[in-house]
């Protein structure tokens, strides 16, 4: 496709007035995930006066949590051909070459924090390709209005110096740059690349082969709109107001951890006045602001003390457990995440994590077909043609989200290998990777071509009641009439 300079500087300009756009969102959700922001909140000039710095590093933040808990349980495992067969290993050697599964982690983190992630395939000067996971401050691609298909990408970097920027096209690459102007950023806060003074490079042309755009983008959930959502934006604004009741509580409890005192007649409280030598040169009032922090209140003149009642310390955590148990219930994460009910019965233990499941499937909807891309555009960097073919119409995997234990899971498949599942599909169901499922038939069929392993394999399965011998005992132990049937069956033929 010819494309002249004006049409490739207006969607440099497009990409990255979209970048532009979503930095102060992605900073701000980030920065509420980091405990950056959301910290203790005053309600007042005086609490913030005497408060702010002695609690500056207080901070009650639920979003942390409510962003992991899903992504902790998002495992890829692997693929499986569209018919049930094996895809190539060099896709599994390529994923685990670049050490994917962390990428992925991250980027399904970021994607339920800041709406969206990136990831991006290009090609190592060896020839391989290179899979990397990028910051969505620092990305963008456009969509075709009709096909919904990614007609665009931009991708900026950085180094000591200056900043590039590769434009992405489905038939062609170019280069973007402009000098550095903000410094390189500190240990712990990022400072992305700038986003004006950007000059296309004419003269950068090279050719993409892929045929498609490197840049995938990872959306959360969204409503049709292309506008996906944050998971912990209902979280914000409830960390604040906890935040809030915080606040009063450390005051409270800081007041009382000292009784107040009252002085009673006398003169008014004064405090000296001194010259540039240290010499005292008059009085003045004492200033109200040191009586309060040192507990001294005067009552001058004829006064009485009617009543002196300390503040109810009891009534402050209550509302913060309530506003808990709210952002328990908005975002599906288990109350015992949060420990609003610590304690969970084993007989509602899976009926308390039901919607923190839904929400990882949901998740994990929205990343499948990022990977498969992601894999596909790696397979056809390395002409790897097989692959890509295969990685078409692949079925993504993932591992089965639900937490169960290894007891639970054992007698699972006993039971339903019991009612005529096959072996594979049990390993599957188990939570194996394709690749594990292979291997573990594999050494199957090898252990039964070889007698030794078979008769061992037989007397550890009659030793735990899982082999024949205890599937016949098992079968024995029907219930009603079938059990002295099958008692009886059993005796005549060790008559026979």
């Amino acid at each position: 496709m010819v494309r002249t300079a004006a049409q490739i500087n207006a969607d440099v300009n497009m990409l990255v007035h979209k970048i532009v756009l979503r930095r102060p969102d992605i900073a701000r959700h980030v920065g509420y995930f980091n405990g950056r922001r959301g910290k203790l909140a005053f309600a007042s000039d005086e609490f913030r006066m005497y408060m702010k710095e002695r609690f500056a590093d207080f901070s009650d933040n639920w979003c942390s949590p409510v962003a992991q808990a899903p992504v902790e349980r998002i495992h890829f495992q692997g693929f499986k051909g569209a018919d049930g067969s094996s895809i190539p290993d060099s896709v599994m050697r390529r994923w685990d070459r670049n050490d994917c599964d962390r990428g992925l982690s991250e980027a399904a983190l970021m994607m339920t924090v800041a709406r969206r992630s990136y990831g991006l395939v290009t090609q190592r000067p060896d020839g391989l390709a290179r899979i990397s996971f990028e910051h969505p401050d620092s990305c963008a691609v456009l969509y075709d209005a009709l096909t919904g298909d990614v007609r665009a990408g931009l991708v900026l970097t950085r180094d000591d110096t200056d900043e590039y920027g590769s434009l992405l096209y489905p038939d062609a690459v170019f280069t973007v740059h402009r000098a550095r102007i903000l410094p390189m950023e500190s240990n712990d806060v990022r400072n992305p690349p700038g986003a004006d003074g950007w000059e296309f490079d004419p003269d950068s042309y090279q050719p993409n082969p892929l045929g498609s755009v490197p840049l995938v983008e990872f959306r959360n959930q969204s409503m049709l709109d292309m506008l996906p959502k944050s998971d912990i934006e209902p979280v914000e604004s409830m960390q604040d107001a906890v935040n809030v009741v915080w606040s009063y509580l450390l005051n409270a409890l800081d007041f009382a951890s000292m009784p107040a005192r009252v002085i009673t007649g006398g003169e008014p409280l004064v405090e000296p006045v001194l010259d540039s030598e240290g010499k005292q040169v008059g009085v003045r009032p004492a200033q109200l602001d040191k009586t309060v922090t040192d507990r001294i209140t005067q009552l001058t003149g004829d006064a009485k003390i009617g009543e002196w009642t300390s503040a109810n310390l009891e009534a402050f955590i209550p509302v913060i457990e309530k506003a808990v148990q709210h952002i328990a219930a908005e975002t599906r994460t288990p109350g015992h995440y949060l420990l609003t009910n610590a304690e969970v019965p084993a007989t509602g233990y899976e009926v308390a994590e039901a919607g923190l499941v839904s929400k990882t499937i949901d998740r994990i909807r929205y990343l499948k077909s990022g990977v498969r891309e992601l894999n596909r555009l790696a397979a056809i960097t390395e002409g790897d043609s097989e692959a890509a073919k295969a990685l078409e119409v692949a079925k993504v995997t993932f591992a089965n989200p639900q937490y169960r234990s290894q007891a639970v899971m054992t007698q699972g498949m006993l039971q339903m290998r019991q009612a005529g599942f096959p072996v594979e599909f049990l390993l599957e169901w188990f939570g194996l990777s394709p690749d594990d499922v292979q291997r573990v038939m594999e050494m199957k069929r090898s252990e039964d071509e070889d007698p030794t392993m078979t008769q061992i394999a037989r007397s550890i399965g009659a030793s735990d009641g899982v082999g024949d011998t205890g599937t016949q005992q098992s079968e024995a132990r029907g219930v009603g009439g079938a059990r002295g049937e099958a008692r009886q069956t059993t005796v005549a033929s060790g008559r026979s």
